[in-house]
């Protein structure tokens, strides 16, 4: 049942194969906390939707509490660390997702269309099963302008998901808004410590974030300890130290609307 007594659909779902957040999901819902400005964002976008499809869920963070959600996530590692009185789950894949057409008023996806197999036909299924579609994505080529990659280019290489035009193609956007990462992000997303260097010396913080889980990991300990070098003597705050004085800095987040 969901928050105002409507019943999931009764569908049955072939059991998803292991999945990449069943390899690197543990831990998410300590630290993948929903930073209450983006969430303000996605919720505005949502309108005035009463039922909505959280495509992607993982732990559910971002999903509001004032509608009736029903979410979406392949991973058993993910639906696991979900909180005692969520929105109830379905484990099922973007791509193929258990619901009859126009079953929602608007599905939200937060920080996943990267990591689907096929965005594509996902994108399409979100237009299928739901009347509007809100979807905060990464703009690739703004994202991996981070000063982190230039410590670890390998960063770059595996998080490079669709382009935003993609993505707006897909579920057929009528706007697309830049939305500026705050310096004091409490989503331990890869991107959140922008300001905060040292932040990413901490095993426990990289941990957090798909890119350092995916990325070879002598490449990332290669990377941090040259960070930590550069910290230590000062050469980190004389090259980007103007970044200190930043509020908040676009890092390619952008907030992907239809309908």
């Amino acid at each position: 049942m969901g928050s105002n007594g409507q019943s999931v659909d009764s569908v049955e779902v072939a059991e998803p194969s292991r999945t990449l957040y069943d390899e690197i999901g543990s831990g998410y819902a300590r630290h993948r906390r929903a930073d209450p400005r983006l969430a303000a964002l996605i919720t505005a976008a949502l309108g005035d939707a009463r039922s909505v499809v959280d495509v992607g869920a993982g732990t559910g963070s971002y999903e509001p509490d004032d509608r009736w959600v029903v979410a979406v996530e392949p991973s058993a590692v993910m639906l696991a660390q979900r909180s005692a009185g969520s929105a109830p789950a379905v484990q099922a894949v973007a791509e193929a997702l258990p619901f009859p057409n126009g079953r929602f008023d608007a599905a939200m996806v937060v920080l996943s269309v990267h990591h689907w197999e096929d965005p594509r036909r996902g994108l399409a299924e979100l237009r299928r099963v739901a009347r509007r579609r809100v979807v905060l994505a990464f703009d690739p080529d703004v994202h991996q302008q981070l000063w982190l990659m230039d410590y670890i280019p390998e960063l770059a290489e595996v998080s490079r998901g669709p382009s935003v035009e993609d993505v707006a193609g897909g579920i057929g956007a009528d706007r697309v808004s830049v939305v500026p990462v705050p310096h004091d992000c409490v989503d331990a997303m890869t991107i959140a410590n922008w300001r905060r260097p040292h932040a990413y010396l901490d095993p426990e913080t990289r941990a957090c974030g798909s890119a350092f889980r995916l990325a070879d990991s002598a490449a990332v300990a290669r990377g941090i300890e040259r960070l930590a070098e550069d910290l230590a003597s000062g050469r980190w705050q004389r090259r980007y130290g103007d970044l200190l004085e930043r509020d908040e800095l676009d890092l390619g987040l952008r907030l992907i609307v239809a309908g």
